[in-house]
């Protein structure tokens, strides 16, 4: 089994698979924070478009063989989105769906923070946060060297652009002219000290990257048709250069409850919320709701 990109915008019944397994990613991540009664829920609930459409739309891979050489590298550079990750290893058929019931476990394959030793489909160990477009820099130059046509995606959060080692990647990247290279920024606007914009300035974050010679897509990272279309025109671009997808999101997507928490950078819930978190979530979903 293979899972392998498609060009132009997807149709409407592709967009209502892909929603369906989005719900899927979101209910997998719901399953594990039930486990150990807390996680970065908000982060996975807010990711999942965009990782529904690496996972079931854009990228190259085999779920039996997560380390074939032809494959697309998915890099996880905020660890502790790990949860998300998973979700979507799972719905990729690359993780079995039982193993969610060991997640953060004493010998679990899905550890809390993303570790490459431990997980099938996790191509680096995450976590240290600023590093993933900088391994991602040169996994995407290697590759070319190769003439491997893979492509690479760096997963990031809008608070990894603290960090200079990005802005170095960043330059880097456009220098060598790695168009197989797509990053993709969650932009929710929180992290652990509070709004990542006001922690430190970031806007205009599309210019910014413009001025380092990427190629800029920013979406609504909540519209699955968006983007799918931001997907498509970065992999179809004909230019020599990189890409980055600006996603902004909205943390807890799919449970009202969550997304209207004031903070839901880590999230812990009584017991009893988790089922009422994934029974409106299983609701709004039968009724068309996203």
């Amino acid at each position: 089994m293979m899972t392998s990109a498609t060009a132009g915008p997807a149709h409407a019944p592709a967009l209502a698979t892909l929603a369906h397994r989005a719900y899927r990613i979101r209910r997998f991540a719901l399953r594990m924070g039930e486990v150990q009664g807390q996680g970065y829920i908000g982060q996975a609930l807010g990711w999942s478009d965009v990782l529904a459409t690496a996972f079931c739309h854009a990228m190259t891979y085999r779920p039996d063989e997560p380390e074939w050489e032809g494959r697309d590298r998915f890099l996880l550079s905020h660890g502790h989105y790990a949860i998300a990750c998973y979700a979507a290893l799972i719905e990729a058929g690359i993780i079995p769906e039982e193993e969610l019931e060991t997640y953060g476990s004493d010998d679990s394959r899905l550890p809390m923070s993303g570790m490459a030793t431990y997980t099938p489909g996790m191509e680096i160990s995450g976590g240290s946060l600023g590093q993933g477009l900088t391994i991602a820099v040169g996994m995407a130059l290697g590759l070319q060297l190769k003439n491997n046509p893979a492509f690479v995606y760096n997963s990031m959060s809008d608070g990894e652009l603290d960090e200079g080692a990005v802005w170095e990647a960043a330059l880097s990247a456009s220098h060598h002219g790695l168009s197989n290279l797509i990053n993709l920024v969650d932009i929710n606007r929180q992290q652990a000290d509070g709004n990542s914009n006001e922690i430190l300035g970031f806007e205009p974050l599309a210019d910014k990257w413009q001025s380092f010679g990427w190629h800029v897509e920013r979406v609504n990272g909540n519209d699955l048709q968006a983007v799918v279309a931001a997907f498509d025109r970065c992999r179809a671009l004909a230019e020599a250069k990189p890409r980055v997808i600006l996603c902004d999101t909205l943390m807890g997507k799919g449970v009202p409850f969550l997304e209207t928490r004031e903070k839901n950078h880590f999230i812990r819930v009584d017991p009893q919320e988790w089922q009422q978190a994934i029974a409106v979530l299983d609701e709004n979903h039968a009724k068309g709701e996203r």
